[in-house]
């Protein structure tokens, strides 16, 4: 059960006043944080030192150059140094002394963000995760695993596997787990198994002056006050970084069924997708491909698909009967749609090919435009308007004559639009950024989101007012209440 988090009244008058606009966004798209602190004076290199072993701090230029930017176009603000913690203990001396000197922190896990999440914006510290990295026990009994921030999500599976069991939160990037609880990620199995949210029970969490707390339990349900896990979780580093946290794990299904979907228009595909959630089938992924997305994925994987609008589902279940029947009803709801074939029962090594070109899209589409950069809608909206919002935007790409590939999460309503420009060439991007706009502002109309999974960051923040309105206000004043400096993370998700 969702739990809504209620601030005293008092708190929201004290606090919930504007802030006064931190930084903006530059001409060329990069963004450049406001009076960084590009470097640390000796006394402090030597208190940092002090915090941690040798090796685990530096203010070499090569390291603080590789912490500079994630995937995405957004460029920071080069730090003053890393450091690389590896207890809860470090992380709560570290961030004492950070807000004791009014120094800017950044937390930063896998780098695998796409809106600027953990990039640097004032210099300062970047507090890495990377050697945090041990799972630190599974109980199969309970099924559940404690783990640190810095383990990547691979690795839960392969540890958690030997018990039957997996992590089931899928972004198809191998993210840190602490960055997918900064983002609240989700991914290809979110329409069954849900988001981060849903999967994690409890949280160590240091919070920017470095005190250390303890949200949820490891209950399999609680309605005990406020619901602190979830607030931590999707805030992006902002109101404090999370040290251990508890997984939800589920079993490895016993039997998998993929299908291939295929139909003569995108119209078509989207509303079978309403369908399908609507009756009941619970598919373990749905994925949109459009032909232009399928058309790269042959070129690049030589996967051989026909270039059609086509539906990618799977299907997890404890028996190959109970998924035959299963699959016997899709294939009856997608004719009534309009299903031109239906191809169920794909090999495991033609799945594994399969998923493997849908996770690699963005590096396919990366790749296959060299010397630009991807700009990413990450919309979601109602399922019964998935349909308009899939026509609304290719018409719109194809409007603008951008290079551009819709296709998404499609069983939970996300929609991703990757569009491939010059964020140098000024003309370019702003077609791109435009279309961005009009995406997501239609998103939000219809009831939707403007980032379902890739957080906000920075590249999303200009969106925020649009769908959250005096709700914004709120999570301002938490932000100000709980770093009332505004150092954890600056310039994400707030102006």
């Amino acid at each position: 059960m969702t739990h809504f988090l209620l601030i005293p009244a008092l708190f929201i008058i004290i606090l919930s006043k504007q802030f006064p606009c931190l930084v903006a966004l530059s001409r060329n798209h990069f963004f450049i944080g406001e009076n960084p602190i590009k470097e640390f004076t000796q006394k402090q290199i030597a208190v940092l030192s002090t915090f941690v072993e040798p090796d685990r701090f530096s203010v070499g230029q090569s390291s603080r150059e590789l912490h500079l930017h994630d995937i995405s176009p957004h460029l920071g603000t080069l730090p003053a140094g890393i450091i690389w913690p590896i207890t809860t203990d470090e992380v709560s001396q570290i961030l004492t002394w950070t807000y004791d000197q009014g120094i800017p922190v950044t937390p930063w896990g896998a780098g695998t963000s796409t809106e600027g999440n953990p990039v640097p914006t004032r210099g300062g510290l970047v507090l890495d995760f990377t050697r945090m990295d041990k799972i630190l026990e599974i109980r199969p009994q309970d099924l559940q695993a404690d783990v640190q921030p810095g383990v990547l999500r691979k690795e839960v599976n392969r540890q958690a596997g030997k018990y039957g069991l997996f992590f089931p939160v899928d972004p198809g990037a191998d993210a840190s787990i602490g960055g997918m609880i900064a983002n609240n990620a989700s991914g290809v199995q979110t329409v069954k198994y849900g988001a981060t949210k849903d999967c994690v029970m409890k949280m160590t969490v240091i919070l920017p002056q470095g005190k250390v707390i303890h949200t949820g339990c490891k209950a399999g349900k609680s309605s005990s006050g406020y619901d602190l896990t979830r607030l931590f979780i999707g805030s992006e580093g902002t109101l404090g970084v999370v040290t251990e946290a508890t997984l939800r794990l589920t079993g490895i299904p016993s039997n998998h069924l993929a299908a291939l979907i295929t139909f003569d228009d995108l119209e078509s595909a989207a509303s079978a997708v309403s369908l399908m959630i609507g009756s009941g089938l619970e598919p373990a992924a749905l994925e949109l491909l459009t032909p232009g997305l399928i058309n790269l994925m042959n070129r690049e994987k030589g996967l051989g698909l026909k270039e059609v609008p086509t539906l990618f589902c799977e299907f997890h279940g404890i028996s190959k009967t109970a998924l035959l029947e299963t699959s016997d009803f899709a294939k009856e709801l997608t004719e009534s749609c309009g299903a031109t074939s239906f191809k169920f029962g794909i090999e495991e090594r033609d799945r594994e090919d399969l998923w493997r070109a849908r996770h690699e899209a963005w590096e396919t589409i990366h790749r296959a435009h060299p010397g630009k950069e991807t700009l990413i809608v990450d919309a979601a909206i109602p399922i019964s308007r998935y349909p308009e919002m899939v026509l609304f935007s290719q018409v719109l790409v194809e409007e603008r004559n951008a290079v551009g590939y819709v296709f998404g999460h499609a069983g939970d309503g996300n929609l991703h639009v990757v569009m491939a420009g010059d964020p140098k060439d000024r003309r370019e991007w702003s077609v791109l950024e435009d279309i961005n706009d009009s995406i997501v502002t239609r998103a939000v109309e219809l009831g939707g989101t403007c980032t379902g999974e890739h957080g906000v960051g920075i590249g999303k923040r200009k969106f925020m007012d649009l769908e959250h309105g005096q709700s914004y206000e709120l999570m301002k004043a938490i932000k100000k209440l709980v770093d009332p400096k505004g150092l954890m993370n600056p310039d994400k998700i707030f102006f």
